[in-house]
């Protein structure tokens, strides 16, 4: 009996392609799925979870080597937290940097919006 979900229908759900996926898996950024008895990929529930996590760490900037690294330290120890809650504490912070260095880039664009909105001529009435 075959278990888990095909690498088309998980790429599907993920909206990615499924060369994205054996991309990441060869890398060593996504754990490798087991195998059905005809060699094809088959991911859990686990899995499919475990990439909507690394895909969302890749969405906030996480660079591809931390990720592996993530994926290599669940592989390890899946029970074992430190080292991933390290690898989240600094990139969390690397985040926090983003966001305020962003906030400042809107805040200038904010007011030279507001600059240009107040040098146009007043909009007549009709």
């Amino acid at each position: 009996m075959t278990t888990g979900h095909p690498v088309g229908v998980v790429a599907r759900r993920l909206g990615l392609d499924a060369d994205t996926l054996r991309y990441y898996e060869r890398r060593g950024i996504l754990p490798e799925p087991t195998r059905d008895s005809a060699g094809r990929r088959r991911y859990t529930e686990g899995d499919v979870h475990l990439i909507e996590v690394l895909l969302r760490l890749r969405e906030t900037g996480m660079p591809l080597a931390d990720i592996a690294e993530f994926t290599r330290h669940a592989a390890r120890d899946p029970a074992g937290v430190p080292e991933r809650l390290a690898l989240l504490r600094e990139h969390r912070q690397r985040i926090l940097d983003r966001r305020r260095r962003l906030d400042d880039a809107l805040d200038l664009v904010d007011g030279k919006i507001d600059d240009y909105a107040r040098r146009l001529p007043p909009r007549r009435s009709r």
